[in-house]
């Protein structure tokens, strides 16, 4: 659907996929394709917009050991980031 130029992760992000065993190319491959993930349906048509215009696209999900992850590529598409909302 959109390039992932530059990946990074957070501290806290490096430290729940380690927890749970995942990899970030698990999150990063869903985001890419349009599966955003825990988020509500108003944040979904968003996402789609963004996708098209430009913006900002925000996905959500969850390790296997429950913490929450927030993936965001720039409206930019030059990086893209793994992060707990707590690091927001």
């Amino acid at each position: 659907m959109f390039p992932l130029r530059n990946v990074y992760l957070t501290v806290g992000a490096r430290e729940a996929l380690e927890e749970s065993n995942q990899l970030p190319n698990e999150f990063l491959l869903k985001h890419q394709k349009g599966e955003w993930g825990i988020i509500c349906k108003d944040d979904r048509r968003e996402n789609e917009l963004s996708v098209k215009e430009g913006f900002r696209i925000l996905s959500a999900y969850r390790t296997s050991q429950d913490v929450k992850l927030w993936v965001i590529t720039e409206a930019d598409r030059s990086s893209t980031t793994i992060l707990l909302p707590s690091e927001y």
